[in-house]
């Protein structure tokens, strides 16, 4: 509001900027009887006038403060009732994690300063320069590494040097002893392990922040499964980092309404939500039944699959799900070995994936290599739905023209798509707006591709077996997307998070694409169904 009034005052004609022959203005001389100025002369009017306006917002702010701020004090005392005890110990956790990163700080500093450079301006930040922050974060944990995802996933509320960084924010995490997992195992099945597992290897195949993964055979039917047992204490532990983060956002809010036009808090109940949802393996069994449910009515389950979840020995602690073969879409090699036209591979992903955007509730939203395999049968596995996103139909319709408008290299749609799709109270000028896109996306044709090509020869069987490994500067491609979120807001455009979720699929499909099809243009290639109907994708595509 302050800036509001400023610029108002900067514009009003003042008699110090008059052709007056006196270089400053004749100031009433108060009378011996009076001490005071008299500030209703004509020179001071705009100033008196810039003061009662300064008054009047903030005893407007104080008025609101006042009555604000029981409510601010009710909401903290609840939120610690809620984090109990784990409260104090994060708080030791964090200040210990705090000295770790600013001790590696003061050392690199050290090292720039004897340098005739000085300290670079990444470091002049601190501990909040993009670097130090994820860092920090990473040494904080399961929640920090969540939330420094949110931030990598989610360009159109954080600036584009946090989002770059935090695409390097890795979940990793040790391991937890087998014999805790053994009493979680226990605990949420409420039988003896053996009554329902011939065995779980205790070696875990894979562990991250939030959960570790045991391989293992069901008794009885010696089913291959593979047990999601989330880590102890983890939720205690979200919950109460989620608490300290709302608090903080709460009281930043109260000190600074200006906040609560960017829906601080707001962002911070979201991530919240997102957060707990993927502690709470009921949620994502659901999510993995609905893709299973959405295959089997649209007669894909012989070109895709996702795990089948074991419902009885399944709790919200405990996953236990069919176990897959394969390999990661990024391994052309065995892909070859295992199908005779990755191509082909690549569209039914594709064309499943699409056809999910709208046939089911939820997506898929993290199908890195990782979680997106071609399967020993041949199909495509879909793996880990704890991430999925949520998207309405006007921005899937906006969705559709942006991406149909990029095959085209249309410009004026794509801005026109772009408008719809984003929230502001201001005319966006289309024509502008296409131009500068049309700037951003020539600047494809400039991304810097490697093919490697390895050939063998097989001396028993005199095969020649080929293996090739697309190189992308995928950084470029991220830069791509975060200049379009810049030259969008720019314009006062602002998207929801879904758009930021999809456009990251796409950048994942197109590595994909650039490794197995590098003469597939996924958004025109007729073979890639991507229609807006609700529940009439053609089948045939996906033959």
């Amino acid at each position: 509001m302050a800036i509001i009034y400023v610029s108002a005052l900067r514009g009003a004609r003042f008699p110090l900027f008059t052709n007056n022959p006196h270089p400053f203005p004749q100031l009433p001389i108060p009378s011996r009887r009076s001490s005071k100025l008299n500030f209703r002369s004509k020179g001071f009017t705009p100033f008196a006038r810039y003061a009662q306006s300064q008054q009047d917002l903030f005893s407007s702010r104080l008025q609101d403060g006042i009555e604000n701020f029981p409510k601010l004090v009710d909401d903290i005392v609840q939120t610690s009732i809620n984090t109990g005890p784990r409260g104090p110990l994060r708080l030791a956790q964090g200040i210990q994690a705090f000295l770790g990163v600013g001790g590696e700080w003061l050392a690199d500093a050290s090292k720039s300063t004897n340098s005739s450079a000085g300290l670079p301006t990444q470091m002049q930040l601190g501990l909040l320069s993009p670097q130090y922050l994820r860092r920090l974060f990473e040494r904080m944990g399961a929640t920090y590494i969540k939330l420094g995802q949110f931030i990598a996933s989610a360009p159109t509320l954080f600036p584009t040097e946090y989002v770059q960084e935090f695409q390097n924010c890795f979940d990793r995490a040790p391991e937890v002893p087998f014999q805790q997992i053994q009493a979680i195992l226990r605990e949420e099945l409420g039988r003896p392990i053996e009554s329902v597992y011939e065995y779980v290897d205790p070696t875990p195949v894979a562990s991250a922040s939030i959960a570790q993964v045991h391989a293992a055979r069901l008794k009885g039917s010696q089913a291959d499964v593979v047990i999601k047992v989330l880590k102890p204490g983890i939720k205690d532990i979200l919950v109460a980092d989620l608490n300290f983060v709302y608090i903080v956002a709460r009281i930043l809010e109260f000190l600074n309404p200006e906040l609560s036009r960017a829906s601080l808090v707001g962002i911070v109940k979201d991530i919240r939500e997102s957060m707990l949802e993927e502690v709470d393996f009921y949620k994502e069994a659901a999510n993995i039944e609905a893709f299973r449910s959405y295959l089997e009515a649209m007669g894909l389950t012989r070109q895709a699959t996702a795990p089948k979840v074991y419902q009885h020995c399944s709790t919200q602690r405990i996953l236990t799900m069919e176990r897959l073969y394969g390999v990661p879409l990024t391994d052309l090699d065995s892909i070859s070995s295992l199908v005779s036209s990755p191509e082909t591979s690549l569209i039914t992903a594709l064309n499943v994936w699409f056809g999910s955007l709208l046939a089911c509730e939820t997506f898929h939203a993290d199908v890195h290599a990782g979680n997106l395999w071609l399967l020993r049968d041949g199909r495509i596995g879909f793996l880990d739905f704890g991430i999925v996103g949520r998207i309405s139909p006007k921005t899937w319709t906006a969705m559709e023209v942006f991406l149909a408008s990029i095959a085209t290299e249309e410009y004026v749609s794509m801005a026109s798509a772009l408008t719809e799709m984003g929230a502001t109270n201001k005319d966006v000028d289309v024509m502008a707006f296409a131009k500068d896109l049309e700037k951003i996306f020539s600047s494809i044709q400039d991304l810097d591709t490697e093919l490697i090509v390895a050939t063998a020869r097989d001396t028993t069987t005199n095969a020649t077996a080929v293996s090739a490994n697309v190189v992308v500067d995928e950084r470029q491609m991220n830069a791509l997307f975060l200049d379009v979120i810049r030259v969008s807001e720019s314009y006062g455009l602002k998207f929801p998070r879904e758009f930021a979720l999809l456009m990251k699929q796409l950048l994942y499909f197109d590595r994909y694409t650039r490794l197995l099809a590098p003469n597939l243009n996924m958004l025109q290639d007729q073979r890639v169904s991507i229609v807006s109907n609700r529940g009439s994708r053609n089948r045939s595509s996906f033959e």
